[in-house]
């Protein structure tokens, strides 16, 4: 397999290093953290990012509210369909997409590959029709628009599976290599989830929104902007479940015998270290 590492949106809210933790602009820089991976089950996206539909309605796709907070750049070339054609590839190559939950920013693409078939967690996937997604926010992080399209859903429960590094209900996905694990990481939504890949030597894990900054993740002195805590914050579901996960992503970090490249969906440090280094190693998995 070789895995390629598409940032599928920005997003640049005001406040600069009081989100990011390092612009000295006024806007932050975050970005929509979203893997392309080759596989002899064809093309694999995991998450999608904003799409084309995104891109060119925003007003019908996307709440104002959250259009406004994270002051989004639609920009057409961000797009997943816009990268995978740069680089090569023919969209309709496109097999399957993972998506670790489905917000309004992980989601929007998805209806850009009709031929796919949509592995999500069965609890996310109803928890979003139903717009379940906290008091505020349900209707506002869940977009049906962008998925009411889809013809193949493989739907996941979060009970039963395997273990992993520490992790309950892990699971193989139908029809992908056994390689790509999907990993139960709930609490920012009800169905959240990250994807681990094994690679030579050890694991690639996208945690999705299990965190947010890369900081959350070190050994000691845990540090989150106060931009990004408030709105985890304000996302969460079950703030148990997800400082939990959170606590158990760092041990297994710390931990674990083997290597394993944690990231989040929206870290632009995290995105571009591993970017270049995917580059440099020549993306071979």
């Amino acid at each position: 397999m070789k895995i390629h590492h598409l940032n599928c949106g920005t997003c640049c809210p005001a406040g600069g290093r009081l989100f990011d933790g390092t612009s000295d602009a006024p806007f932050g820089h975050l970005v929509c953290h979203c893997l392309l991976i080759e596989s002899d089950a064809g093309l694999i996206l995991v998450d999608t990012g904003f799409g084309t539909r995104d891109v060119d309605h925003p007003s019908r796709r996307l709440s104002a509210f959250f259009r406004a907070l994270n002051n989004i750049q639609l920009r057409p070339e961000e797009t997943a369909i816009a990268q995978i054609r740069r680089l090569g590839f023919d969209p309709a190559d496109v097999r399957h997409i993972i998506v670790t939950h489905l917000d309004f920013d992980h989601a929007g693409g998805i209806e850009d590959f009709p031929h796919a078939t949509v592995h999500v967690t069965a609890c996310e996937k109803a928890v979003a029709d139903e717009q379940q997604g906290g008091r505020f926010v349900g209707t506002r992080r869940y977009r049906p628009q962008q998925w009411d399209e889809v013809a193949d859903w493989s739907l996941y429960p979060l009970g039963g599976g395997e273990r992993w590094f520490g992790f309950d209900c892990v699971r193989d996905l139908q029809g992908l290599p056994p390689e790509i694990l999907l990993i139960p990481l709930t609490g920012h939504s009800w169905g959240h989830a990250g994807v681990a890949i094994r690679e030579p030597g050890g694991w690639m894990l996208h945690a999705g929104d299990a965190y947010f900054h890369r900081g959350e993740m070190a050994a000691s002195g845990y540090a989150c902007p106060p931009g990004l805590r408030g709105y985890q914050a304000m996302m969460e579901v079950d703030r148990t479940a997800r400082l939990r996960n959170q606590a158990k992503l760092r041990h297994l970090v710390a931990s674990t015998d083997e290597t394993v490249r944690l990231f989040c969906a929206h870290d632009a440090v995290e995105f571009d270290l591993l970017a270049k280094r995917s580059r440099a190693e020549g993306q071979a998995v």
